[in-house]
């Protein structure tokens, strides 16, 4: 009983350590005050307000949202089928193939928006969205590989290897099978690949150029110059937009799921 108590008190512990920052940050985006404070002196919306008003912003976010889906989708496409092959072949160093396919998340990020910078932009003079585009599906692609191979690596093939022997198409029983038994993987891949693309600096800031920006960029920016309770607003809508995107990935895939 007291090594239970002990385990709860150490739970409530790290959950206050997580959630106060959350808190302090989401009572400062309502304050009435040119600054930040804590606590807030008086109550206002009109930081909220400021986040819709400002051009670059809205700009910079709707950059952010299509450079991430587009991305996220490019990786689904790719990293999936990638995952499943390694999954279920049984060569030789799979294990260092992972660690390839990884590697952009070993590296630091200012030297892989560097190395993208001169091969993207200086080499080949792609356009900046080309080169946003493919930058963050370099960042995405591991995350996709990491989560759904996880999910792969717990998945019974002997039910995929049954449904062939009993006249099933391999392509039919991949997408009949296999996938509705790793949509979770796939929603969680999906999740945190979105989030580190939409909140990606490094690359983004080495790719980016004239009339093209992230929102991260262009918050950073901001942030130099202005530091007033725009910047918690901010914070407050990506938290909320974060647990909807979530939400909806994961009630659309489940819906899918229970369709096939």
């Amino acid at each position: 009983m007291k090594k239970n108590r002990w385990l709860t008190l150490y739970a409530v512990l790290v959950f206050l350590f997580l959630m106060i920052p959350l808190v302090i940050i989401t009572v400062t985006a309502f304050g009435g005050g040119s600054a930040i404070t804590f606590p807030i002196d008086s109550f206002s919306l009109k930081w909220f307000g400021n986040v819709f008003t400002l051009k670059s912003f809205r700009r910079s976010f709707l950059t952010s949202l299509e450079v991430a889906f587009l991305a996220t989708f490019i990786a689904l496409l790719v990293g999936v089928p990638a995952a499943y092959a390694l999954a279920r072949s049984g060569i030789r160093g799979k294990q260092l193939l992972r660690s390839v396919f990884l590697s952009p998340t070993i590296v630091p990020g200012i030297v892989v928006g560097f190395i993208l910078y001169q091969f993207l932009i200086l080499t080949f003079r792609l356009p900046v969205m080309v080169s946003l585009l493919a930058g963050h599906f370099l960042v995405t692609l591991p995350y996709v590989i990491r989560v759904v191979g996880s999910a792969m690596e717990q998945f019974d093939f002997s039910i995929e290897e049954a449904a062939w022997s009993l006249g099933c198409p391999k392509g039919s029983a991949f997408f009949k099978i296999v996938l509705p038994n790793v949509t979770s993987g796939i929603s969680s891949a999906f999740m945190l690949a979105f989030i580190n693309s939409f909140n990606n600096i490094p690359v983004s800031m080495f790719l980016t150029g004239p009339g093209v920006s992230t929102f991260p960029a262009t918050l950073m920016n901001y942030i130099e110059y202005n530091y007033d309770p725009t910047v918690s607003a901010v914070s407050v809508l990506l938290m909320a937009a974060t647990v909807i995107i979530m939400v909806i990935v994961d009630q659309t895939l489940g819906i899918a799921s229970l369709a096939k």
